[in-house]
C-alpha cells in the first residue's frame, strides 16, 4: 500500500478491526518511511446490481440512494446513523444472496418497508406516503389501521 503523504511503499499494519457486522475490516496503518498513520478498509467486492424501475428502464443500483431515502424517512426520529447504515448492509446482503444481477425497485422498497416497520412505525409511514404514492388522507388511514391489526395480532401472540 502507498503512504498517502509519501507516496512510498512499506507500510505496516498496526491494527485491524472488522466492523458493519464483518463485512468491512478496517486496518491501522503507518509508513515505514515517514512514520505518517492512515486507515484502509476492505470491503466484499459485490457484484453489479441494476434496478428496474417502475417505467421498465434499468439504472446501476446506488447504495448512496437507498440511504438517502431511509435517512429522509428516518429525519427526526430516534433513529441513529448506524442504524440506518445497518438497515442499508441488511438489504445489501439480501441482494447479493437471492438476486444475480437485476431487482426490481418494488422488492428492494418492499424490503425497506418490512424493516422500517420494525424499527420505527413513523419513518414507516413516512417511507410508505412516498412508495405507495399516497395521495389522500384515507390510504393514509387504511395503512395505518392495517399497522395497528398487524401490532395487536402480534401482542396476542
Amino acid at each position: 500500500m502507498k503512504c498517502p503523504r509519501c507516496g512510498k511503499d512499506g507500510d505496516r499494519v498496526l491494527e485491524t478491526r472488522t466492523s458493519q457486522a464483518g463485512s468491512v475490516i478496517r486496518r491501522r496503518r503507518e509508513c515505514g518511511d515517514c512514520h505518517f498513520r492512515f486507515t484502509t478498509y476492505e470491503t466484499i467486492e459485490r457484484i453489479p446490481l441494476v434496478v428496474i424501475k417502475r417505467d421498465r428502464t434499468r439504472e446501476p443500483y446506488d447504495r448512496a440512494k437507498l440511504l438517502n431515502g431511509i435517512a429522509t424517512a428516518c429525519r427526526k426520529r430516534p433513529i441513529s446513523a448506524e442504524k440506518i447504515e445497518a438497515i442499508v448492509n441488511d438489504i445489501e446482503d439480501s441482494l447479493s444472496d437471492k438476486y444475480q444481477t437485476e431487482i426490481k425497485s418494488s422488492d428492494i422498497g418492499r424490503m425497506i418497508l418490512d424493516l422500517l416497520l420494525e424499527l420505527d412505525e413513523v419513518s414507516y409511514v413516512r417511507f410508505a406516503s412516498v412508495y405507495r404514492k399516497f395521495t389522500n388522507i384515507n390510504k393514509f388511514a387504511r395503512e395505518l389501521s392495517k399497522i395497528k391489526k398487524e401490532r395487536n395480532w402480534k401482542k396476542k401472540q
